[in-house]
């Protein structure tokens, strides 16, 4: 896997901080919190993309794809989280109710899980890959 430079590992931490900060201030409704891990779930997103793998193990060029579309299902969490606010879409309150209102709340737990399964995959198959060369 490609390492990220100095500024571009604090980007992917402070990305990762701003998730986390967007989605706890969520919880207690304040406005900016979804904006907040918009930036966060971005920065993240980019700087994961920007970890490539150049190798020929299908494993982890499968697990890297898995990761891929876990950070695209956590920008469509930030997203749903922004239109969850006020319903910003002017939906009938029963179809606002069916598939928008907290709707983040299960796309982020898909990708986080995701994103857990395939952080903890890829080092494991590059340590093996280490111990076969």
């Amino acid at each position: 896997m490609k390492q990220l430079s100095p500024i571009e590992t604090a980007v992917y931490l402070a990305g990762a901080l701003l998730m986390v900060i967007g989605a706890g201030a969520n919880v207690f409704a304040l406005a900016w919190a979804s904006y907040c891990f918009m930036v966060g779930a971005l920065a993240f997103t980019l700087m994961q993309a920007k970890q490539t793998y150049d190798g020929q193990n299908f494993v982890i060029r499968r697990l890297r794809r898995i990761m891929l579309i876990s950070n695209l299902l956590m920008i469509a969490a930030a997203t749903l989280m922004i239109v969850d606010r006020g319903n910003m879409l002017r939906l009938d309150y029963i179809s606002y109710v069916q598939y928008v209102h907290n709707k983040w709340v299960v796309v982020l737990l898909i990708a986080a899980i995701l994103q857990l399964y395939t952080s903890h995959r890829i080092g494991h198959e590059l340590d093996k890959e280490a111990k076969k060369l």
